[in-house]
């Protein structure tokens, strides 16, 4: 390819992509995103966004349903920078618990504590960290989880990460995004690496 033919080809590009974000409409609400999949990397880059609403100055809540009181890097991050409320209200992975009733009691009172932030008009950006999981065991309803997002205030988006997403969830929400793994240190016998895995 030529380099004329190569400029012809991005300028009719250049016009095709400018005539589609020209017909893009702005619905003026937060948008429902969900990171989902068997693949590493839904917490991780919901917290990406996390980053990108606080560069634009805007309010963030996290409120994670599993992860309970392990440390984890973007929580120290986080701590240390302020300027995001969150709550770790699991109380660990649900093989440790071994306790189906306190599970779900832990992930009732995460949600109570979500509704409230998204509901309240304070927060442009709240992040579910591992709800789909709660779901997945049933200490949530897809109906509840449902109900909470079409309860929340217009300005806020919500992130909700962890796999086995619900099919309905996945209608409901506005961008739904499935990491695929194709290979993980964990099946080598490579135990989790701070900074990496958490």
């Amino acid at each position: 390819m030529t380099d004329q033919s190569h400029k012809e080809k991005m300028q009719e590009r250049q016009t095709e992509q400018r005539k589609k974000v020209a017909e893009l409409q702005d619905p003026e609400m937060g948008l429902v995103l969900i990171h989902t999949g068997a693949g590493k990397g839904k917490s991780s880059s919901a917290f990406g966004v996390v980053l990108r609403a606080l560069g634009w100055k805007q309010r963030v809540g996290v409120v994670q349903f599993i992860k309970g009181k392990w440390k984890t890097g973007e929580r120290l991050f986080f701590d240390r920078l302020g300027g995001v409320d969150w709550h770790t209200m699991g109380e660990g992975f649900t093989w440790d618990t071994q306790d189906k009733e306190r599970d779900i009691a832990a992930a009732q009172a995460a949600f109570a504590k979500a509704r409230e932030m998204m509901e309240s008009g304070d927060y442009d950006l709240v992040v579910l960290d591992e709800i789909n999981i709660a779901m997945r065991y049933e200490y949530l309803s897809v109906e509840q989880v449902i109900a909470g997002l079409e309860a929340r205030d217009k300005r806020t988006g919500v992130i909700l990460t962890g796999r086995d997403a619900k099919p309905e969830l996945c209608e409901y929400a506005d961008l739904v995004t499935e990491m695929t793994e194709v290979k993980h240190p964990f099946k080598a016998g490579i135990k989790a690496q701070k900074g990496v895995d958490f």
